[in-house]
């Protein structure tokens, strides 16, 4: 206790030391570069073109202008085509291409790019509008645009908008004439995944937004905390007194909540349980005719538009006319928030913005042409990039990072010296007291991407998760009388000790061997996903926080064994939770009204829900309280049942006595934790809901909480709170280097009499540390330097299968008396084999994969052995029923 002592007063003066200096960090975002794109041919420029991206090939179609003199010349509609394409070797870094047509000439259609083309929906020509769809194509190897026709709309449209999501495309409001009293409040969807049997293909009409018909309105598609949605807004309508009515509502169209089967497209009476459609905040101004796109994992651009202010001067005003509002809106998603940013090289309405590429935050966005006032077009093509701004943390936040560093990596020296045999280095001599026990199980199970990550899942959406922490509270009992007395009656080093006793050796190697692979995995995303946070709010490269991670993990790990581990853990453990608790009181102190703002506007928008009551027969795909409570269950059995890291800590300590008070620390400690946590996510909404300018689009929605740390925490604060990011990561690296190391020398070498003498078996057990921790280190490495992240989805899949059959086959051995090896094996392969098909085919939501898991083992590895010989089991004080010799 005294070394936790110690530690945690250099805290307290180091905290002391930055309040002394701390000064309040102010940025003002920009949140776009631009720069500009060769002109248009057109030198008069065209409004009102269909435009994407397609092959790395910019597409620009049809379009309208005015000839010159514009005052005296009447409105012409094109059918060219141009394509933009990057040509190193020109002085401009791009080409163009023409001389391809449109069937017809055509203008103010929507259009929206897919991997298959440039999907262009409906428009007009100065006689009509048209309800044609079809895709342009381009073809690099021939420079060639080529045609495909599609299903047409339901009704002829113009004006109107389109964006997708995924392979649905998704178009709003327009006009069927020339005038605004044909404005509609048509939503319709088109799915092109079978766009090679385009005779599949049709238009559905979905329930109209509740609110007016309109025309010149924008659609963007974005997430919002929760899933992909459509957003409708702005725009304008006829009033009734004849009149332009210029609109700033703004709608959003949650596809994962519509029914079809619940919607009558004749009536437009939606009977669904959850109305997809929800009216959001509205727009400072309207922005009628603009454009936008979806930026980073939760904003919206939008690009100019006109706000009405001289409308109807045309006329009077012609070529004094000011032109229109040169004006940037961000749009938040999540906190539903909008932010004026400030202006734009020029204000190009009836255009149409697009990404050239499929990066949402690196890739620039493309503004061709359009109208910039009454009858003027303009040739130019600007592209944007969003800007990532990067804040480098002060000296006394370094300082702060280094001394802790300093601190932990002492720990494992001193304790290096009280390592004499392998029952020192794999179980702490057993001399570890049982808080120090509890402690290390509450970090070992906290790991830096909870750190994160709870946070952010509380700010993206609700409390629903806070039941899957308490599972653990709920477990605790049941660990203690169901599981903990078999470790610690055959008095194991490695969890897996107890399959061979209870089946044979094959199936304990099996499990071993699943755990040390998914360690090695789960050291590198550890290191590897907080790195991507630490490097943006640090003067640090994602590779030099992984080798700050690792190596001084490595370190005071394969020095100090599991007794550095476990005290380093119980250090951290105050670290983080202090940051945490830290955080919290200053984003309440950045919040209007203190805490009862807080509490106020969270509750205004249902932050604090904690239950869905849903029982519905498609529930099981959702984050229902029965999915929540069933699936965290599974999931928290899992690790405190047989996750070698954590059954290590209960052998850790002298006595059966002392390891159930250290199960029950962890448990009490999570209760406060998980407040604390869920409780910093929920201060980060109403945080950024009052100061929505603070946050930069280019962080993604999990690192909200590194973005408040790096952003407002006052200078010499920030680096406390990094510590504890550092913390966080390095309890749940040490222990994993530890107890692969463990398993491998208990499991693979000790049972073979491959090494003799406890000298040797330490020894080995410091090599293997070192190595198992080093191969999580370069793999690490590795995903931060290469393109391989979906190897990873796959691995991580793969191992991921296990957790729960592993879990299953110690609930094998020890509820039943019957199950015998051979069973026990299948069920591990086909109970791995079953959910793998629920993760592929099904909608079940990933909370039950773990529960879903344990039961497919226990209930095919029981029927396996029921079928096969009866054999004498090795059950005697092995299973629950015979845990008493007789």
């Amino acid at each position: 206790m005294k070394i936790i002592a110690k530690v945690m007063f250099v805290f307290v003066f180091l905290f002391s030391l930055a309040c002394f200096a701390a000064e309040e960090n102010s940025i003002s975002p920009e949140y776009m570069d631009w720069t500009e794109l060769p002109d248009l041919p057109d030198s008069l420029g065209r409004a009102g073109m269909f435009s994407g991206v397609h092959n790395d090939a910019l597409i620009l179609a049809g379009g309208a202008n005015f000839p010159k003199p514009i005052w005296e010349s009447d409105k012409q509609w094109h059918k060219d085509i141009y394509v933009l394409t990057k040509d190193p070797e020109s002085e401009s870094g791009f080409q163009w291409h023409n001389g391809f047509e449109l069937s017809r000439p055509l203008a103010y259609g929507a259009s929206v790019s897919t991997e298959h083309g440039v999907v262009c929906m409906g428009g007009n020509d100065s006689k009509r509008a048209y309800s044609d769809v079809f895709l342009l194509s381009w073809n690099p190897q021939s420079n060639s645009i080529e045609k495909q026709e599609l299903p047409s709309l339901p009704s002829r449209c113009v004006y109107g908008d389109a964006a997708k999501i995924g392979s649905k495309i998704y178009f709003a409001g327009g006009t069927t004439g020339s005038g605004l009293e044909t404005a509609m409040n048509n939503f319709w969807c088109l799915d092109l995944s079978q766009v090679d049997e385009p005779e599949n293909l049709s238009w559905q009409k979905l329930p109209p937004w509740p609110g007016m018909p309109r025309a010149f309105n924008i659609t963007a598609s974005q997430h919002n905390g929760r899933t992909n949605c459509i957003y409708v807004m702005s725009g304008r309508c006829s009033g009734e007194d004849g009149k332009a009515k210029f609109l700033k509502d703004v709608y959003e169209f949650n596809p994962l909540v519509y029914d079809p089967a619940q919607y009558n497209s004749e009536t437009q009476n939606y009977n669904g349980p959850i109305d997809p459609w929800r009216k959001r905040k509205s727009l400072p101004n309207c922005i009628m005719a603009g454009t936008a796109i979806g930026v980073g994992q939760s904003h919206i651009f939008a690009f100019g538009g006109a706000d009405g202010t001289y409308w109807g001067r045309e006329n009077e005003l012609k070529d004094e006319h000011p032109g229109f509002p040169e004006r940037m809106y961000v749009y938040h998603t999540i906190t539903d928030t909008w932010v004026e940013s400030g202006s734009l090289p020029a204000n190009q309405v009836t255009t149409n913005a697009v990404r050239w590429g499929d990066d949402p935050v690196n890739d620039p966005i493309i503004i061709p042409s359009g109208e910039v006032r009454p009858r003027v077009r303009s040739p130019k093509l600007y592209s944007g990039t969003p800007v990532q701004l990067k804040k480098a943390i002060g000296w006394i936040d370094l300082s702060t990072i280094v001394i802790y560093l300093g601190l932990i990596l002492g720990v494992g020296v001193f304790f290096s010296f009280r390592n004499k045999n392998s029952n020192d280095y794999f179980r702490g001599g057993q001399r570890v007291p049982w808080f120090v026990a509890g402690l290390s199980i509450f970090a070992t199970m906290l790991s830096s991407i909870t750190f994160i990550a709870i946070p952010a899942k509380a700010f993206m959406t609700d409390w629903v998760y806070f039941w899957v922490n308490m599972c653990a509270v709920v477990l605790a009992p049941l660990v203690i009388i169901f599981f903990l007395p078999f470790f610690r009656k055959i008095d194991a080093t490695s969890a897996y000790e107890y399959l061979e006793k209870r089946f044979n050796r094959f199936v304990r190697l099996f499990a071993s061997a699943s755990f040390i692979f998914f360690q090695i995995g789960r050291m590198a995303v550890v290191m590897y996903l907080p790195a991507l946070a630490l490097a943006a709010i640090t003067p640090l490269s994602q590779i030099q926080c992984i080798m700050a991670i690792g190596v001084l993990s490595l370190i005071y790990c394969t020095m100090g064994g599991l007794e550095a581990v476990v005290w380093t853990d119980a250090i951290q453990t105050f670290i983080l939770l202090g940051g945490a608790f830290l955080s919290f009181t200053l984003i309440i102190n950045g919040i209007e009204g203190g805490f009862g703002g807080f509490i106020e506007t969270a509750s205004a928008d249902n932050k604090f829900h904690l239950v869905n009551w849903d029982f519905s027969s498609v529930s099981f795909a959702t984050t229902a309280l029965w999915v929540v409570v069933l699936g965290g269950l599974g999931q928290q059995l899992v690790p405190y049942s047989s996750d070698m890291a954590v059954v290590q800590r209960y052998m850790s300590v002298s006595s059966m006595k002392f390891a159930k008070k250290s199960i029950w620390t962890n448990s009490i400690t999570i209760i406060p934790a998980s407040i604390l946590f869920f409780g910093v996510g929920t201060a980060l909404f109403v945080f950024y809901k009052d100061n929505p300018a603070q946050l930069d689009p280019t962080f993604k929605n999990d690192a909200v909480f590194p973005l408040f740390i790096a952003r407002e925490l006052p200078v010499g604060i920030a680096g406390l709170v990094v510590a504890g990011v550092f913390a966080a990561a390095q309890s749940t690296v040490s222990t994993s280097m530890n107890s692969t190391a463990t398993a491998f020398v208990t499991d693979f070498i000790r049972p073979f009499n491959l090494l003799k003498g406890e000298k040797a078996f330490l020894r080995l057990g410091r090599i293997m540390t070192f190595t198992f921790g080093l191969l999580g280190v370069v793999l690490a490495l590795m995903f931060a330097t290469s393109d391989i992240k979906s190897l990873w989805d796959m691995f991580m899949t793969i191992l991921g299968l296990m957790g729960g059959v592993m879990c299953g086959l110690f609930c094998l051995g020890i509820f039943t008396t019957r199950a015998n090896g051979g069973g026990a094996v299948i069920g591990a392969v086909l109970g791995a084999s079953g959910l793998y098909w629920v993760q592929k085919a099904t909608d079940v939501h990933l909370l039950l994969y773990g529960t879903i898991g344990i039961v497919l083992c226990v209930v095919i590895g029981y029927a396996a052995s029921l079928f096969m010989p009866k054999t004498p089991e090795k059950t005697e004080g092995l299973t629950i029923h015979t845990l008493e010799p007789k």
